[in-house]
C-alpha cells in the first residue's frame, strides 16, 4: 500500500498536480501520523477496507 501511494504521489508531482512543498508536508504528516496513537485505528480501517474490496465479486 505504501508503495502504491508513493508511486501516485511521484506521478502527481511529475504531472504538476502537486508541487514539491505541499508534497513534502504531506510526507512529513504521514510520518508523524504513523507514530501517533491513531496509527493502529487507521491500519485497522485500511485492513477492513481492503478485505471488503477483496470480497466483492466481479
Amino acid at each position: 500500500m505504501v508503495l502504491l501511494v508513493g508511486i501516485i504521489l511521484v506521478l502527481m508531482i511529475r504531472n504538476g498536480r502537486v508541487k514539491w512543498g505541499p508534497a513534502l508536508v504531506a510526507i512529513l504528516f504521514g510520518f508523524l501520523l504513523a507514530s501517533s496513537n491513531v496509527a493502529p485505528d487507521i491500519q485497522d480501517f485500511l485492513d477492513s477496507a481492503a478485505e471488503a474490496l477483496a470480497d466483492i465479486n466481479p
